[in-house]
């Protein structure tokens, strides 16, 4: 009953005070947005490193006025967080993982792709290993001849936790280079070199 008790409040408080953190930390740097030539209005796949989630709804709003967009979100307790936050930023969530229940979750992004949807993928998700790129991403960019943008965003100064991800929380204060890369076509390729561009693009901007 008390950890029932302890999650719920967890879920009610956790994600209040994470939008808040991530508005203070957007509104009181400097921000510079490195954009492509090109921004496709079909649906597209945006892809970042789970590290790497915490300001990229902002980056996402360069993109598009009106947001439209479901990020695929673990189904664990900590995704349920992040969902809750993501959702005070108006983007919607699917939940699940490419590599757990792998199936369902890529039918659910194919669909919201038809529908309109674009769709934020941490291809590393949820567990890992960092920095390694899943077959989802490219299975969907394929199916739906969806262009894939990578993002990145680079700040000045940040604390770096000591989860599997390294996960990244930049300082307010800072400057912050949000990086957004020109729509990469996976079709036709086969899935290790198709893997192997996003991956080169992905690291492009990353932080050690």
């Amino acid at each position: 009953m008390r950890k029932r008790f302890l999650r719920t409040l967890a879920l009610t408080l956790v994600p209040l005070v994470g939008a808040l953190l991530i508005r203070i930390i957007y509104f009181t740097s400097k921000k510079y947005f490195h954009m492509p030539h090109v921004i496709p209005q079909e649906p597209v796949i945006f892809a970042f490193w789970h590290g790497d989630l915490l300001l990229q709804p902002y980056l996402y709003y360069q993109f598009r006025k009106i947001p439209k967009a479901k990020v695929l979100i673990s189904d664990h307790f900590d995704g349920q967080i992040i969902a809750r936050v993501i959702k005070f930023f108006g983007i919607g969530t699917i939940h699940g993982s490419t590599t757990r229940g792998g199936a369902k979750v890529l039918i659910q992004g194919l669909k919201s792709l038809s529908q309109g949807y674009d769709i934020g993928i941490t291809p590393d998700g949820p567990k890992g290993p960092r920095y390694t790129v899943s077959d989802g991403v490219v299975v969907m960019a394929q199916k739906r001849q969806a262009k894939v943008i990578v993002y990145s965003c680079v700040p000045s100064s940040f604390w770096q936790l000591g989860s599997w991800d390294r996960f990244v929380i930049p300082k307010p204060f800072g400057v912050l280079n949000f990086y957004a890369s020109e729509p990469i076509d996976l079709e036709g390729l086969e899935m290790n070199e198709a893997k192997e561009r996003l991956h080169k693009a992905l690291m492009l901007h990353t932080l050690s």
